[in-house]
């Protein structure tokens, strides 16, 4: 059964034309042909890159149109939800944290490459986000999120074609969700534990897929950043704690990804909340 949702979707009242650009916006992801990366081009931006000090990160809110810091996120659990392990129950597939800290995570599907000003946002406001990147979608763009990575940015699945898996035959679910797997391990050097099924659709094939490739749960969201506004799939109007954004890719037109972001930072801080890593909650 396909329990997903796609960005936007919910009841009536929760702006449907807004709901329609941001559907709009993930189908024109398209399947860029993927193109091995420089690998020592790759590490040698990833060296590059320095955090900045914890000083330096307080005055850079104001670069990024914030009108305060980023309040600091509480130290996080020290047993995250718990994960697949062989012989358990298939991975679960959460749009939110069962959490009561006043925490909210920002995640990205692919897109960031898009906007060079991005990697300079992570870094200077030491945002902990979460990329769910796709192989045909990055196809030489690598270097850029090793650059991403080194500024603390957490690397996940979103398959290597974008395909929307619900539906599909076993083996090839596998190889969408294993081959990017494979992928983000020689290019980046990580194997992740999290996954995005493509536009939110997934089925018990795609959790069984997923669980075999060593992946501990499926991410959905309950808030999406359209390039016009934040839309909650259930029909709330607010940020609570523990909610999962998705922060939609670039358009041609329209604010950019790191404007974006700036706009969803306002409304985190206008909720009393702050933005954790994603990765400290989800094992």
């Amino acid at each position: 059964m396909t329990r997903g949702r796609s960005p936007g979707r919910g009841p009536a009242r929760a702006r449907p034309a807004l709901a329609a650009a941001l559907a709009s916006s993930l189908l024109l992801i398209g399947c860029a042909s993927s193109v091995d990366p420089i690998e020592r081009l790759g590490k040698r931006a990833a060296g590059e890159v320095r955090p900045p000090g914890p000083a330096a990160a307080g005055r850079a809110y104001r670069r990024w149109g914030l009108t305060a810091p980023l309040a600091a996120p509480p130290s996080p659990p020290a047993r995250p939800l718990s994960a697949h392990r062989p012989g358990a129950p298939l991975p679960r597939a959460v749009d939110h944290v069962a959490t009561r800290d006043k925490v909210v995570f920002l995640t990205y599907d692919d897109g960031a490459e898009r906007d060079p000003r991005f990697v300079d946002m992570v870094r200077e406001l030491r945002l902990p986000v979460s990329l769910f990147l796709t192989d045909s979608v990055v196809g030489p763009g690598y270097g850029h999120f090793a650059r991403l990575r080194a500024a603390g940015a957490g690397i996940e699945n979103h398959t290597l074609e974008h395909r929307a898996l619900a539906g599909l035959p076993y083996a090839g679910q596998r190889t969408e969700i294993c081959g990017q797997q494979d992928r983000l391990r020689s290019r980046l050097g990580v194997r992740p534990r999290l996954f995005r099924p493509p536009y939110g659709a997934y089925d018990t094939t795609t959790r069984r897929a997923a669980a075999d490739c060593g992946i501990s749960t499926l991410v959905l969201w309950r808030a999406a950043m359209t390039p016009a506004d934040l839309v909650y799939t259930h029909g709330e109007h607010h940020l609570r704690p523990g909610d999962i954004v998705v922060v939609g890719p670039d358009e041609a037109t329209g604010p950019s990804l790191s404007d974006r972001t700036t706009r969803v930072l306002r409304r985190v801080q206008q909720r009393g909340l702050t933005v954790g890593r994603l990765e400290d909650y989800l094992d």
